[in-house]
Order: structure tokens, then C-alpha cells, then sequence
């Protein structure tokens, strides 16, 4: 494990300061103006910190600081959220990240699902002990979302009914298909099952294969109501998916054209 290095007194006075105006993360400008500092001096400040282990650098210019009292730059982040937020703006936490914010799975993920409008180079990055999923999305995707306070941190994630439809856009992000048919049962079990949200939020994803596995799997929820399934077969697109793209499929659904794994009614 990597210890930290000293750290003389002037400078933990420096980064204490830092850590107590910031959000989470520094840039080299706002420790500028934190510090009363010129941008040189403080980008080799920055710089020196990252080399002793009491920043994290994650891009150009920006920094995550490690606390204080830790004894490793590789703990855990204190609010993975706000760093994503920052990082990967315009962004939302979604996937089953947002599954367990509101209640619509037991299960603890540690990876962090983050859709956003950026340019995306890693996929699965990984900041100090966090790792993160990273899902790159068009503008007009960027909708449904709620804004959630993490300390003085506004950080925007998709609500419950968003949430269900990205994982049915792409499954990978419920964590496959079993884990988004139990999220699934868990929304419409939830006082924020809104069936009319629902197909309208489906609609604007413009991605067939999503009506698909919606009419699929309200077919086995049980109870489903048949006006709701007569306008999601009306809305049906032409050709065949998968339910989950990651599994071999060879059991073909011809009411909802869908393939699904073997073990599925």
C-alpha cells in the first residue's frame, strides 16, 4: 500500500483551506483563488501534492484531494457522486446507481454509473479506490433527471422512471436482464410507477429494441394492463432484438420480437 508523504506545516495549513472552500475537486484556477496564489505557483503546488499522494489528478488542471486524515491516497472518494459530477459534466448518475438512490434495488453496486454528453476515452475509469462506468450519450438523451443535494454539491440523477428505461435502452446498465426485470417489478410496485411517463420517456429514446423488452417483460409482471400493451405493440418497430445483448438468446418471442436466454417464459 502506498503511504502518503510529509507534509510541512504551511502546506497542510494550504490544503487544509483547499479542502475546506472546494466542492470535492480543485481546479488550478479556483486554488488560485483560494490561496491568493498565481496559476504557476499553484499548478506545481498542485503538481508536487499529486507526487506526495495528497491530490489525485484526473484530468488536465484537475485535482481530487485525499482528506487529511488519511494514511493512503487510494482510499476510497469521500462522495464518489460530487466527483462525478464535476469530472463528467453535463452528466446524471444513472443505471443501478440510481436504482439503489431510490429504493428500487437491495443490491450494493461499488461501481458508479455516470451517463454524460462528453467525449468519453475510458469507459471504466478509476479514481483513487473508485471505479466508475461511463456511458456516453446524445444531447437528447439528456433528460428526466432530478437534482439531489450531496453536501453544497448539486448533482443531477435519472428519476426512478428514466432510471428503468436507460436500463432498458441498454441492460448492461441495470447489470442484465435479471437485475432490470427485478428493478422493473420494484417500480411498478413503487408510488413513482407512472405508466404514461413511462412510454413517453420510451418514446423519446427512440431506440425500438426499448418497447420490445418493456411490452416482454410487463407480460410477466403479472397484472398487466391490457391498454398499455395494445399501445406498446402499436408502437413495435420492424426486426428483432435481444432482452440482454451480453447473452446468448435463441428462444424467439414473436409477440414482442425479442430473443431472450434460455430459462425465460
Amino acid at each position: 500500500m502506498k503511504m502518503l508523504a510529509g507534509i510541512e506545516t504551511k502546506a497542510r495549513g494550504q490544503l487544509a483551506e483547499i479542502l475546506r472552500k472546494s466542492k470535492g475537486t480543485v481546479t488550478v484556477e479556483e486554488a488560485s483563488s483560494i490561496l491568493g496564489m498565481s496559476r504557476l505557483d499553484i499548478a506545481k503546488l498542485l503538481a508536487r501534492w499529486a507526487q506526495q499522494g495528497w491530490m489525485t489528478r484526473v484530468r488536465r488542471g484537475l485535482y481530487v484531494p485525499v482528506p487529511l486524515e488519511a494514511q493512503s491516497p487510494e482510499g476510497a472518494l469521500e462522495d464518489p457522486w460530487v466527483i462525478a459530477a464535476r469530472i463528467f459534466e453535463p452528466c446524471y448518475i444513472g443505471g443501478w446507481s440510481a436504482a439503489e438512490h431510490w429504493g428500487l434495488t437491495e443490491q450494493i453496486f461499488r461501481t458508479i454509473v455516470v451517463f454524460t454528453t462528453r467525449r468519453v476515452i475510458k469507459r471504466k475509469p478509476k479514481i483513487q479506490a473508485t471505479e466508475f462506468w461511463v456511458k456516453k450519450i446524445g444531447q437528447s438523451r439528456l433528460f428526466g433527471t432530478k437534482i439531489v443535494w450531496r453536501g453544497r454539491t448539486r448533482v443531477q440523477v435519472s428519476d426512478p422512471t428514466k432510471t428503468v428505461v436507460d436500463m432498458l435502452d441498454d441492460p448492461a446498465m441495470g447489470g442484465g436482464a435479471r437485475m432490470v426485470e427485478s428493478v422493473f417489478r420494484a417500480y411498478l410496485a413503487s408510488p413513482d410507477k407512472n405508466m404514461d411517463l413511462l412510454l413517453e420517456y420510451s418514446q423519446r429514446m427512440k431506440n425500438g429494441a426499448i418497447f420490445k423488452r418493456l411490452g416482454y417483460l410487463l407480460d410477466r409482471s403479472g397484472a398487466p394492463d391490457p391498454s398499455v400493451l395494445t399501445m406498446i405493440q402499436k408502437s413495435l418497430t420492424w426486426g428483432n432484438a435481444k432482452l440482454d445483448p451480453a447473452l446468448p438468446s435463441k428462444r424467439l418471442i414473436t409477440r414482442w420480437r425479442l430473443w431472450v436466454p434460455s430459462g425465460n417464459a
